[in-house]
């Protein structure tokens, strides 16, 4: 992950938004994120824990609080397919599609992002 100054990491970052999405100076500042000590090998344990750990399972799958769920039409790592099944696991909720938007829509469409948020909570 570190070769060639993370260019594995920045070309995912570039392959799952819309083009333009993140400017140089972004790249940057993600890649001495990534630099940091420690940083990638908590990135990496982050997805490893989510495979390994066998947690008791809730008494509910019911989320029972008011959710909003903001989707980015054009994922690719979290198909729109798995949105309407998400939202569904709510008693009162919200799903909000925004078309044409990535994995990074909250990078992509920020003022729309936060005109539902902030609907949301009002």
């Amino acid at each position: 992950m570190k070769k060639d100054r993370y260019e594995k990491l920045v070309k995912a970052l570039k392959w799952t938004s819309r083009q333009g999405t993140f400017t140089d100076e972004e790249i940057q500042v993600y890649r001495e994120a990534w630099s940091q000590p420690g940083a990638l090998t908590a990135m990496v344990n982050w997805y490893r824990a989510g495979l390994r750990v066998r947690a008791s399972p809730p008494p509910s799958l019911r989320v029972t609080v008011p959710a909003l769920l903001i989707w980015g039409t054009k994922d690719r790592a979290l198909g729109e397919e798995l949105a309407k099944p998400s939202i569904d696991f709510c008693d009162h909720g919200l799903l909000a599609r925004i078309e044409e938007a990535t994995h990074w829509l909250q990078h992509e469409e920020p003022g729309r992002v936060n005109a539902l948020i902030g609907d949301f909570f009002s």
